[in-house]
């Protein structure tokens, strides 16, 4: 799929586990950093250096990893209210301003040591007891080598609970700070508390990381009933948002059915009827998805989002004209300035393979990069426009600079070395593929 309607990509590190399925989306990503925005800034965080990643993963789920959150989509389908997310920012938010992930790291060391020196506490009266022909001694030895890493996993999973409780207290203050209320953790909770109850699986709550949720609710509930803003409600606007966000992840995930099950209650919103264009348009049905998104526009004809996916509708109908104003116009309405976006609008005349319309997609695609240099598809559509010009060399320059920013580094040194074939020596781009084609020598 497309870079600005719900891109689907292997992409960062988070876990232990590997590589998160990242989702890329101009409407939700912009909609996700306003709700971070005001917390963040209560968290004395610099909104300029957290990123917020979406994961598709249809679990209710968020967790933190270096200066990102990252959310999964699953959760954003499942929060009925934008603040059921906010909440769930917040605790995150809690997590980075805490510094818990330094301090993890350092529990994981102590604990590591910990199961060691419990080993070798075994070993020496295992040792002990042979010698002395003590078979008790050599027996509590045995125990001790089973009991120490079962000991360590105890201490780091019991401070890993008392983080997660931080956060939720850190989580309160920042709602606090900005007005907002804390029942939507609430509802978070009681979510997983139905789950774990439904699963009717025995938990030992000291075989896990997280406290049980039943001890989370109630002291979230201590915490929320002393706010002043236990009742405050989301900004109707803001709800509207939410709700077609929620719309265009339930299209993408399971089509026209997802959407109908999300909205069964009312069919005829707003939110409802963008998932069913999106839905339409995803079956293979353009032209009646252009049909209904031309009625959806008539109502919010400033909608930037709408615009957009219009403007990808139009591509597949092979209306290229018709898609570059369409962008044009995205571009011109979005407050956000994606460069999602502008990666659309630069790849919509490219695609058009007018000579005119070059200098124009090269101007629109290194903005693109230049805001967001991690989007290995417009530095490719932007080589294709310089090469189309007859530029070879940057075209070779620009990809070089993509793959190396992607991490392809034998790529990247491959096309460095085209590129220096025929850059004039000393200029700016010469100096440029010559560090790329140089590193790791």
């Amino acid at each position: 799929m497309t870079a600005a309607t719900l891109t689907f990509a292997m992409a960062l590190p988070a876990q232990a586990q590997g590589k998160v399925q990242v989702v890329r989306d101009a409407e939700i990503e912009t909609l996700l950093r306003d709700y971070a925005t005001p917390v963040l800034n209560a968290a004395g965080l610099k909104t300029s250096r957290v990123q917020i990643v979406l994961v598709n993963d249809q679990s209710f789920n968020a967790f933190v990893d270096g200066q990102r959150i990252f959310v999964n989509t699953g959760a954003l389908t499942a929060a009925a209210v934008p603040n059921e997310i906010i909440g769930v920012l917040a605790h995150e938010a809690g997590h980075l301003a805490g510094g818990h992930q330094q301090r993890l790291r350092e529990q994981i060391a102590a604990a590591r040591t910990l199961a060691i020196v419990g080993s070798l506490l075994g070993a020496g009266a295992i040792a002990a007891g042979s010698i002395a022909g003590n078979s008790g001694g050599a027996q509590a030895g045995g125990a001790l080598i089973t009991a120490a890493p079962g000991i360590a996993q105890r201490s780091l999973l019991s401070y890993r609970r008392s983080e997660e409780m931080n956060a939720d207290q850190a989580a309160a203050r920042f709602l606090d700070a900005t007005g907002q209320s804390m029942r939507g953790m609430l509802t978070t909770f009681e979510r997983f508390s139905q789950s774990l109850s439904l699963s009717g699986v025995q938990v030992d709550k000291y075989q896990i990381s997280h406290p049980l949720p039943r001890e989370r609710i109630a002291l979230l509930e201590e915490l929320a009933r002393k706010s002043r803003h236990f009742d405050a409600q989301d900004p109707a606007s803001l709800v509207q948002r939410h709700q077609l966000m929620r719309a265009k992840i339930a299209a993408y995930s399971g089509g026209a059915t997802a959407v109908a099950r999300i909205f069964s209650q009312d069919r005829t919103s707003l939110a409802a009827r963008y998932g069913d264009a999106i839905a339409t348009d995803l079956a293979g049905n353009s032209a009646a998805a252009l049909q209904k998104l031309d009625a959806l526009i008539k109502e919010q004809p400033k909608n930037p989002y709408f615009r957009e996916f219009r403007g990808e509708v139009l591509l597949k109908l092979r209306k290229g004209d018709e898609a570059i104003k369409e962008f044009s116009q995205a571009v011109k309405l979005d407050p956000a300035k994606s460069a999602l976006i502008r990666a659309r609008l630069g790849f919509a005349l490219v695609s058009s393979g007018k000579p005119g319309n070059m200098s124009r997609a090269i101007e629109e695609l290194r903005v693109s990069v230049q805001s967001e240099p991690d989007n290995f598809s417009a530095y490719r559509h932007l080589s294709q426009a310089y090469a189309q010009t007859g530029d070879i060399a940057n075209a070779d320059l620009i990809m070089a600079e993509g793959n190396f920013r992607a991490g392809n580094i034998q790529d990247a040194k491959v096309f460095a070395a085209r590129a220096l074939q025929t850059m004039p020596a000393g200029s700016p781009g010469a100096l440029r593929a010559n560090d790329i084609l140089t590193i790791g020598k």
